[in-house]
């Protein structure tokens, strides 16, 4: 089967797209963030996807909001049992209550999280993030660095955040880019992904054609890297799709 693909933004939603040879237009949303994917006939071109887009922009958002509130709802306590992922590789958290400082180890299989005796979730939570965010600030400098000579660009400002939506984010004015702190549970190859994705709007604001095409330039396996990146599902993993 023939296939084609293209890369839209709308109204701020990014769009994936697969022109095929199929009859209907067909517009999905995926978990963990809302991707939205548009697999349309080879007949229409970016326009027309556009328009079907804009049309049904209210069950799109409807539909990225349930998404979202799913992944509140599956948030973790916090727990010696858990499932953890740490870079890509699931671990079993073995919480340790005791004097002296919150800290996380990894222990083979293990990520063992050291908190005072007592700590409530929102304690325990809140020592795995910092644990997170030390693990991007350790990553992310040698990945822009060895980029910004391929990319010619440099990133003067970056910063770690948690984000609902986005795995990225970047102001092309001031070259800052924001990263998502649930990067740090992904495989490396998609932080390196991030990394480059934003680090090329820098060179193009919009996810069109020549977006696509410095992409394929600067990384040819972009694609592959984005779909594992997107791939992990939720707890109470679901996603909708609407024909047209």
């Amino acid at each position: 089967m023939s296939t084609t693909n293209a890369y839209l933004t709308v109204r701020g939603i990014s769009i994936d797209v697969i022109y095929k040879d199929i009859k209907n237009l067909h517009i999905g949303v995926y978990p963990p963030l809302g991707r939205v994917r548009v697999a349309a006939p080879l007949r229409l071109d970016d326009d027309h996807v556009r328009l079907a887009v804009i049309q049904r922009l209210p069950w799109i958002k409807k539909q990225r909001e349930q998404l979202q509130s799913a992944e509140r709802q599956s948030e973790r306590e916090m727990v010696s049992g858990e499932s953890h992922y740490v870079w890509g590789r699931r671990h079993r958290l073995k919480v340790v209550e005791r004097p002296g400082r919150a800290h996380v180890e990894i222990d083979g299989e293990r990520l063992l999280l050291y908190v005072p005796v007592g700590a409530d979730t929102a304690t325990r939570q809140t020592v795995l993030q910092q644990w997170q965010r030390e693990q991007l600030r350790n990553r992310i400098p040698k990945i822009i660095a060895a980029w910004e000579p391929v990319i010619e660009r440099t990133v003067p400002k970056w910063t770690i955040r948690r984000m609902k939506t986005k795995w990225g984010s970047c102001n092309r004015e001031s070259g800052h880019i924001w990263f998502n702190l649930e990067l740090a549970k992904k495989h490396p190859d998609c932080l390196e992904y991030i990394v480059v994705h934003e680090m090329a709007h820098l060179l193009e604001r919009n996810h069109g054609q020549r977006f696509t095409r410095l992409m394929d330039k600067f990384m040819p396996d972009w694609r592959s890297r984005r779909d594992q990146l997107n791939g992990a599902p939720l707890a109470n993993e679901h996603w909708a799709t609407c024909d047209g």
